[in-house]
């Protein structure tokens, strides 16, 4: 199955989709910094900061609500020629396997639609921010490279490990249907507490992987706010817009692994896709 030829298909649609990601990614960057011009406005008896920040948040809502109207009608016509291709290409496997295959292909599709636009606007996101923290206080800024490096070592070292649990997976997902069908009740057991061993082994290096690294953000959050004070930052507003800056920081850097983590899956489940 030639999944870069459905992408080609599509790909003017594709285009206009992220255009409006992209968009989308953006927008937020701003919201820490309006809503300390508004803080900083309101302080000196003016509405001005607060009426920027209502027309940004308008125009947040209208590049989200466009963009998801448009993208569940896309991503539906990928789903159906994908999944059509896939029957095609893999008519003599057995019925466990297509099952498997197709609900692969779910998973694929549901990706593109749901987490890739987040990717997105996560790295557009930490850019941002780690730009604009730069502007606001230097050592903060040197501080969060410092801790981003390290999260993003954290996930690279089990990364081996990560593959070789998705496919182990993926192996006994592909026999669930034949095991259903042969109505072996113990055959049907294992298989489920085979899905179940490899989900808890996944789930347990996950966690593993958070926890260290949330750890490593909280001890950046209180260095980021000592710093801060410690520069002679004294206005509200500008104090306030970069602790919202590192807590948006912290939500960036500690939900790309996770992404990561699922283009490692799925890398697996397009390997697969690619056999036939």
């Amino acid at each position: 199955m030639q999944i870069t030829s459905v992408l080609k298909e599509f790909r003017w649609k594709l285009s206009f989709t992220f255009l409006l990601i992209l968009l989308e990614a953006i927008v937020p960057i701003f919201f820490p910094l309006f809503i300390g011009f508004a803080i900083d406005s309101a302080i000196s008896g003016s509405h001005t900061g607060s009426m920027y920040l209502g027309g940004l948040g308008v125009v947040a809502l209208l590049l989200g609500g466009g963009r998801r109207f448009f993208d569940s009608r896309l991503y539906a016509k990928i789903y159906v020629t994908l999944c059509n291709q896939a029957i095609g290409s893999i008519k003599d496997k057995a019925d466990s396997v297509k099952a498997a295959r197709l609900g692969m292909i779910k998973e694929l599709v549901e990706f593109m639609e749901n987490a890739l636009p987040e990717l997105i606007a996560n790295v557009i996101g930490l850019v941002g921010v780690v730009i604009i923290m730069a502007t606001l206080n230097l050592n903060v800024f040197l501080f969060s490279l410092l801790a981003t490096g390290c999260v993003f070592l954290i996930y690279r070292i089990s990364r081996r490990k990560t593959i070789r649990l998705n496919k182990q997976y993926n192996d006994v997902l592909e026999d669930q249907v034949a095991a259903i069908a042969s109505s072996d009740g113990t055959r049907l057991d294992e298989n489920l507490k085979g899905l179940m061993k490899w989900n808890i082994k996944l789930s347990d290096l996950e966690t593993l992987n958070f926890s260290m690294s949330w750890l490593l953000l909280m001890a950046f959050l209180v260095t980021s706010i000592i710093l801060s004070v410690d520069a002679g930052v004294t206005q509200y507003g500008t104090l306030f817009s970069l602790v919202m800056y590192v807590f948006q920081y912290m939500e960036s850097v500690i939900s790309l692994p996770l992404y990561y983590q699922n283009w490692l899956r799925l890398t697996e489940i397009t390997g697969r896709l690619k056999e036939f």
